[in-house]
């Protein structure tokens, strides 16, 4: 909780330092990456500081995390706290990193604001800080805990036994661990961290979902490579596509992330657009060898039939299911498919189920919305974003 005079001063402060958090963000990046280059080595993706996604996620979750603490001090923000937790412990978030962010966020911040940043808001904005960097220190310490990690590192070698082609840019590797030590647990609708080294000499990482897993601990990645649209070409996408194969080695991490399927008896809701089928491919995969009798709609979206990756797998798996339903739709006609968006107007959603949504921002956001319209609870609607969560201010 905030003491009641820094609770004062952020409520006062929030709307200044919230209209400036993109310039301080922009600085404190630009600044740490001039001094401590190492850091984009390896933890920080290159991609995601080019087109300031990753700015704006940082931006988002400190200016969430300090209206939580004013607008209900009597409640921690812990669902906010859980989602960056989980993508720290992706990266290797270790607690020192804390000091190093504090040194140079700070910094920022009184470049930006200048005489704005008194001795007494200076002294606030410090304890929110530490408040947010305690209890993710707390939370990321107990996540890389149960992951079996040493020294915030779970990194490990795993082989490629088989690649498959599932689209024209989508790739499957089956992976099996390489040694004899034990591999930590992965829930369905987890991701790993795959650590590449770059033609360049540096080491970048992705995170992909586990879209499925074998016998003898195996798992698998879907991977799309990511190019068009304007962007620049997807650094480690590409790099997989073009040069891994069977027989070859990647470096990932243990499974992370805080959206996974939990056990129970409610309905289930799968929504998924393009890749974000991988989450759901999992939770299918996991529901069938459990013999689930679970009430589940399968909701999938894409540009065609030959875009949609995995979709034997989701059909096979869905099918397997007693309970299970299955609409797709494809904004190419097809004669087994709804055509045009995801349109859930006529569609049946089971009472009281429990949503899992993956796949771009809008989509989702459009989905949820007739979700909710549909009868919904908000708080059973549960999202994974790939890249920096730029939707942690949702109202779920």
């Amino acid at each position: 909780m905030l003491s009641p005079e820094s609770a004062g001063i952020i409520r006062a402060t929030l709307p200044v330092v919230g209209a400036s958090l993109d310039a301080i963000t922009t600085r404190f990046y630009g600044t740490m990456f001039a001094e401590r280059p190492e850091l984009l080595d390896g933890m920080f993706n290159r991609g995601n500081q080019a087109n300031g996604e990753q700015r704006k996620a940082l931006a988002g979750s400190i200016a969430a995390f300090a209206a939580a603490l004013v607008e209900h001090p009597d409640e921690r923000p812990d669902r906010l706290l859980a989602r960056i937790a989980h993508k720290h412990t992706a990266v290797g978030v270790a607690s020192e990193h804390y000091i190093i962010v504090h040194k140079y966020l700070f910094g920022a911040i009184a470049e930006v604001l200048g005489e704005a940043v008194t001795p007494e808001v200076a002294a606030a904005w410090d304890e929110v800080y530490w408040l947010m960097a305690g209890a993710l220190i707390a939370l990321e310490a107990q996540i890389y805990a149960a992951a079996g990690a040493r020294d915030a590192s779970t990194w490990r070698r795993w082989q490629v036994v088989e690649r498959r082609e599932e689209t024209p840019d989508v790739a499957s590797f089956l992976l099996r661990p390489v040694g004899d030590d034990p591999v930590p647990p992965g829930r369905p609708g987890q991701y790993v961290s795959v650590r590449t080294r770059m033609p360049d000499g540096v080491h970048q990482l992705r995170q992909y979902s586990l879209s499925g897993a074998g016998q003898d601990g195996l798992r698998r990645i879907t991977v799309k490579r990511v190019s068009g649209g304007g962007a620049p070409d997807g650094e480690v996408s590409t790099l997989l596509h073009a040069t891994v194969g069977a027989g070859d080695e990647l470096t990932l991490s243990a499974p992370f992330g805080d959206v996974c399927l939990e056990e129970g008896d409610a309905p289930l809701v799968l929504v998924s657009a393009g890749i974000g089928c991988t989450p759901m491919a999992a939770m299918l995969e996991h529901l069938a060898a459990t013999g689930s009798t679970r009430r589940v709609l399968l909701l999938h979206a894409d540009r065609a039939r030959a875009d949609h990756a995995l979709r034997e797998d989701m059909e096979r798996l869905a099918d397997a299911l007693p309970g299970a339903e299955r609409i797709f739709w494809y904004e190419e006609a097809d004669g087994d498919a709804r055509t045009g968006l995801m349109d859930l107007t006529g569609v049946a959603i089971p009472e009281g189920a429990v949503t899992y949504m993956c796949g771009p921002l809008p989509f989702m956001r459009d989905v949820r919305a007739q979700l909710v319209a549909a009868g919904v609870a908000p708080r059973d609607i549960h999202y994974e974003v790939f890249g920096p969560d730029l939707w942690l201010g949702a109202d779920d």
